[in-house]
């Protein structure tokens, strides 16, 4: 009993930090979002996806518990940034697509007053073309930690 208690200890971090999800060739890499401040409306989500895969696919949605939830890219018009509403992000076969702070991401909109707080998560299905549904769980971080998926 002692050892199986030791080697739950030691598991239980790898278990909480390790998320990655596999659905067919692809592989999601630490679904993850941003602390939001307390008054923050809308709050964004980042990660990988590895095509692993022979085939394309496509990230045609996601679905989570918040009056709306799209994906977006970050464009730059002169010295302005805007968010721009994509149907789809492109997953071609062999590559990696990143969602990071600058770029892709997923906003989750209709915080209404209850922000994105450190530790915690929430639920997500990515929804692919081919491939089909896979549920995530996003954690929520420092948006610092969130540029660096070297320790993922």
């Amino acid at each position: 009993m002692k050892n199986l208690m030791m080697l739950a200890a030691l598991l239980l971090p790898t278990a909480l930090f390790a998320h990655d999800y596999t659905l067919g060739g692809l592989q999601i890499i630490h679904p993850a979002a941003g602390v939001t401040a307390p008054t923050a409306q809308a709050g964004a989500g980042y990660f990988q996806i590895v095509n692993k895969g022979s085939q394309p696919d496509r990230l045609i949605g996601v679905t989570a518990d918040f009056p709306r939830v799209m994906i977006h890219t970050t464009q730059m018009d002169g010295d302005i940034a805007r968010m721009v509403h994509l149907d789809a992000v492109d997953i071609p076969a062999g590559e990696t697509v990143t969602f990071a702070p600058g770029g892709l991401h997923v906003m989750f909109m209709g915080l209404n007053g209850d922000p994105f707080a450190l530790g915690e998560t929430f639920d997500a299905v990515l929804i692919f073309e081919n491939a089909g549904e896979i549920p995530v769980v996003f954690y929520v971080e420092e948006i610092s930690d969130l540029t660096d998926h070297s320790h993922h």
